[in-house]
């Protein structure tokens, strides 16, 4: 397992933008592929990106694509989640997690169950 710290949540307007971080603490985090999840009130934790341990492949889900982008910095222990293009609907908390990487990570990465890490989540708040 590895320690995970997200930040950079806030209230922001309609079609602004923000970028979440995930620093890691205690294990080489390229070893780990990382998932971001977001909640919001009254429903599931839902998959939202996914990055491999170096980063050469990722996966978004079907909402964000093309409005967020997934990245890691290995160097630096930190993967982003850039936000742009934001609506109400992406109101939620966000959680980042992470898992030493594994041979199912290409059909797995969007299931919750699969990661052991988690961060304890930052707000997203978007204003209509």
């Amino acid at each position: 397992q590895v320690q995970l710290v997200e930040s950079g949540g806030g209230l922001v307007q309609a079609g602004g933008s923000l970028r979440l971080s995930c620093v890691a603490a205690g294990r080489t985090f390229g070893d780990f592929a990382v998932a971001w999840f977001r909640q919001a009130p009254g429903k599931e934790r839902d998959f939202v990106a996914a990055i491999s341990r170096t980063g050469s492949v990722t996966f978004h889900a079907d909402s964000v694509k093309d409005r967020f982008t997934v990245s890691r910095d290995n160097a630096n222990n930190i993967v982003y989640l850039q936000m742009s293009s934001l609506t109400a609907e992406d109101t939620a908390v966000y959680y980042c997690a992470a898992r030493l990487m594994w041979t199912n990570f290409l059909n797995d990465h969007a299931k919750a169950e699969v990661y052991d890490s988690w961060g304890q989540g930052t707000q997203v708040t978007v204003s209509a």
